[in-house]
């Protein structure tokens, strides 16, 4: 085999392999370079692959501007461009998709994951208010009973978005306010008379715990941790919703969304499904999962633990269970492994 530049075959065939040419592609190339132009027949002989596989190589080298392929000759033959020439063309398409490349490049570099630590009052209720209002699909929030006048709008805000929002509050007598009006501030609101640590968490993806305290004091020696890491913000949300969230009172509970309704965050179906069968509606569900499967049947159970009666066999189960057409499957999140599968999209209807 013929040399360039000194590079050994080895050397050539990794750079060749950089723009994705396979080893039988990289095998054809390098003998058309070696011979200028070839059949099909003395191709596949050199490069000791079929025939009939040619004619598919010689296609997607064709594709890249790496060959000619001379298919109104009988027999039919291929021939190399000249690697100045191919090379060039190579160039051009590397250079078309760098601005998509560098744009996609800016918004990963924009969430680089962070860890910060807070001491102020205002910084920790800034963050709390901007993560309320960057929130797309759910919201988890923990405060002292005192702070929640000042964020209130940014709640009602989030669910009008259609964000899917729990509030617990703490140091709160049950007592207390008895007259508030929750609707639209949240989808289950809880209270606990005790103090319990500030939090906030947003789209499994931003997360903020910390003392009480940081909220109530303008000076003090408390702080918070924020993290906007997806495995550190969920984990903090998982400790909550299996520790404090249980051992909280129920205050208040949104009314399940009308039928038909579609969810793409699922834990909100799960809310909506469990809401709708203690009402005594015969429910279906179609289920997209992750691997594109569809799925659809009638629910027969749901495993929850956001409000009463709870009905997850282990902390944080969160599941739907369909009745299908070759039998009884049941549907997680994102992330579940004890589940048959991994639910993308929900939509819920009444049973035809």
């Amino acid at each position: 085999m013929s040399r360039s530049n000194g590079r050994d075959d080895a050397s050539l065939r990794a750079d060749l392999s950089v723009f994705g040419l396979s080893d039988t592609e990289i095998d054809t190339y390098l003998t058309l370079l070696s011979r200028g132009e070839a059949t099909t027949r003395t191709v596949a002989e050199n490069a000791d692959v079929t025939q009939r596989a040619v004619y598919g190589i010689a296609e997607r080298l064709e594709e890249r501007g790496l060959v000619r392929v001379k298919d109104h000759a009988s027999p039919t033959t291929i021939s190399a461009l000249p690697p100045e020439e191919a090379m060039e063309s190579l160039k051009e398409r590397l250079e078309s998709i760098t601005p998509s490349l560098e744009e996609r490049f800016d918004q990963s570099t924009s969430q680089t994951p962070e860890i910060r630590m807070v001491k102020s009052r205002n910084t920790a209720l800034k963050r709390l208010r901007s993560g309320l209002s960057e929130a797309e699909h759910e919201a988890l929030v923990a405060i002292p009973d005192h702070v929640y006048p000042e964020i209130e709008d940014e709640l009602r805000a989030a669910v009008d978005r259609g964000v899917f929002t729990f509030l617990l509050l703490g140091e709160r007598d049950e007592a207390d306010d008895v007259e508030r009006e929750f609707a639209g501030v949240a989808d289950v609101v809880r209270y606990w008379h005790q103090s319990l640590p500030f939090l906030y968490a947003v789209d499994d993806e931003s997360a903020m715990i910390g003392n009480s305290d940081v909220l109530s004091l303008t000076h003090n020696d408390k702080d918070a941790v924020t993290v906007s890491q997806g495995h550190l913000s969920g984990s903090v949300l998982g400790m909550y919703l299996s520790a404090y969230w249980p051992a909280s009172t129920i205050q208040y509970v949104a009314e399940p969304e009308p039928l038909p309704a579609t969810f793409d965050w699922f834990r909100q179906a799960v809310f909506h499904a469990f809401l709708h069968r203690q009402q005594g509606t015969n429910l279906w569900a179609d289920v997209v999962t992750d691997d594109g499967t569809q799925l659809s049947g009638r629910v027969v159970d749901v495993r929850q633990a956001f409000v009463e009666p709870s009905t997850n066999d282990y902390t944080l189960e969160t599941s739907i269970h369909l009745e299908t057409d070759t039998g009884t499957v049941s549907c997680g999140g994102p992330g579940a492994f004890i589940e048959d599968h991994r639910a993308e999209m929900v939509a819920l209807r009444s049973e035809p």
